[in-house]
């Protein structure tokens, strides 16, 4: 049976230092982190190894651990210059060494422009290619993110990169953005199953592609991780909340923002309150999937 370490996208709790971050996840039960933004200037992709090393000081002491390095590599244009985004994940991997992440998540370029699958799948693999074969060259591990808009939003041409890169590049599942992409959650992950590395816990409604808690959609989350709790190896669940906030006290007891329109279903009056309930329902679908396993 799998063990499941839990870890988060701890900017989502509202907080941009490092401290305030760790101070979080603690509250939640949260022991790793995927390490993404740090107010609205300084994200993961462009601290420096200075920089990094003042934070690994910071986790050491706090006696937490970076289980991936959420960048944002692979999110530019199909036809954007590439060489500058490569040197730029170079610096990244650094910074990964140091904090002592084990994975990478990327993705595989934005087609939002109506640009040929077909035409530009070799240079889409090419560039996959390059940043999963330096990960591994370092030590670490590249994983793709399925995203809207990208090459790899569908389980098909998630598929293609992943063998493409013969066991260099892992998969990171997330369930809510393949609804959004209009994908079947349990035939992606049959057909996915085997190249998955870690999830990201997220989940969504078919109908709008709103993401709501874990469990609380229509992602099939616990069917999902129960199967993976069968495996006899260590996963990490990674929470990225995207839930709704609004602000304002008077909103949360008049139900109504300024605007007149109805709070949504599972908005959150703060950063903090919407982290917790994502995090509550991630541990509640854990242990149901590993009593399930």
């Amino acid at each position: 049976m799998s063990e499941f370490i839990f870890s988060a996208f701890c900017d989502e709790s509202g907080e941009d230092t490092i401290e305030g971050q760790i101070k979080a996840c603690k509250a939640n039960g949260i022991t790793h982190m995927e390490l993404r933004g740090f107010g609205e200037n300084l994200n993961i992709n462009n601290i420096s190894v200075e920089q990094a090393k003042a934070m690994k000081r910071v986790i050491d002491s706090e006696n937490m651990s970076v289980a991936s390095i959420g960048s944002g590599y692979g999110k530019i244009e199909i036809t954007d210059d590439f060489e500058p985004h490569f040197e730029a994940f170079k610096n990244t991997v650094e910074v990964a060494k140091i904090l002592g992440a084990k994975y990478i998540r990327m993705f595989s370029f934005y087609f939002t422009n109506g640009e040929s699958y077909d035409e530009y799948k070799a240079e889409v693999i090419r560039r996959v290619k390059a940043m999963a074969d330096y990960a591994t060259e370092n030590g670490l591990v590249c994983c793709h993110e399925n995203e809207k808009g990208i090459y790899g939003d569908t389980a098909e041409r998630c598929l293609e990169l992943l063998e493409e890169c013969g066991g260099k590049l892992r998969a990171v599942f997330d369930p809510a953005n393949f609804i959004q992409c209009g994908v079947d959650t349990v035939k992606a992950y049959d057909l996915l199953e085997h190249h998955v590395e870690y999830f990201h816990i997220k989940d969504a409604i078919y109908a709008d592609g709103s993401v709501v808690p874990a469990g609380t959609g229509e992602g099939r989350v616990l069917e999902i991780i129960t199967r993976a709790a069968k495996q006899d190896r260590t996963i990490v669940l990674s929470l990225e909340p995207h839930l709704q906030v609004f602000e304002g006290l008077g909103a949360l007891e008049s139900g109504t923002l300024e605007s007149g329109r109805t709070i949504p279903k599972n908005a959150y009056p703060s950063h903090a309150q919407s982290f917790k309930a994502a995090a509550d329902a991630m541990h509640s679908l854990a242990q149901k999937a590993l009593s399930l396993a």
